[in-house]
């Protein structure tokens, strides 16, 4: 199913439809600052298990980030953030970035794994942001690719529909989204290293 979301102002009534289907192990496609991605409540295995099958990805996940509403609670599945490291992440959050750090022991059962990074994200996108907000979690996440090995993201909602509407929940269509991703940086080991460059500028 195609739901219809405006950036700006999205509908309480249908954020709060999407966090419920979220809380009943379902899977969302929505828009992001940068390009679409697949989401599910970091509570529910069996809603990770189902995007790594859409995306025949495999079972350790080490392409799934987390969407957060705020730092504050990107530090609630963290090892403490050094005050520069913080002070960066302040300055360019919400935005086009992809944080790498170090998970605290709250991270690996969420995984199933001996995951040890948190890929953080707070996306400048009025949708996530309220989704997370109503959960009261973040979302696992991990990017919408294009068939095409040429284009790498899709960009129109209404084509990302058709693909996947028989594979998730819903397809949220904020509009069209970019196509290009997010910047990652790796903030491990108490420095900064873009690892890869994207839409967001440090």
């Amino acid at each position: 199913m195609i739901l219809k979301l405006h950036e700006n102002n999205p509908s309480e009534k249908r954020i709060q439809r999407i966090v419920e289907i979220l809380e009943d192990d379902g899977v969302i496609i929505y828009p992001t600052d940068t390009v679409y991605a697949f989401g599910c409540s970091i509570n529910s295995q069996k809603a990770a298990d189902r995007i790594s099958q859409i995306k025949d990805t495999n079972k350790q996940r080490d392409d799934f980030s987390m969407v957060f509403r705020d730092i504050s609670q990107i530090s609630e599945y963290t090892k403490p953030i050094p005050n520069d490291i913080f002070k960066i992440m302040k300055e360019s959050l919400p935005g086009p970035f992809t944080f790498l750090l170090e998970a605290n022991h709250k991270v690996p059962k969420l995984y199933k794994n001996k995951k040890r990074v948190v890929g953080a994200r707070i996306p400048n996108n009025n949708i996530p942001l309220e989704i997370v907000d109503r959960l009261g979690k973040p979302m696992l996440t991990t990017s919408v690719h294009d068939e095409d090995s040429i284009i790498e993201y899709t960009t129109d909602p209404e084509l990302i529909h058709e693909r996947y509407h028989k594979l998730v929940d819903y397809v949220i269509d904020g509009g069209p989204g970019d196509n290009e991703a997010s910047t990652v940086v790796d903030c491990r080991n108490d420095t900064i290293e873009v690892i890869r460059q994207g839409k967001g500028v440090i």
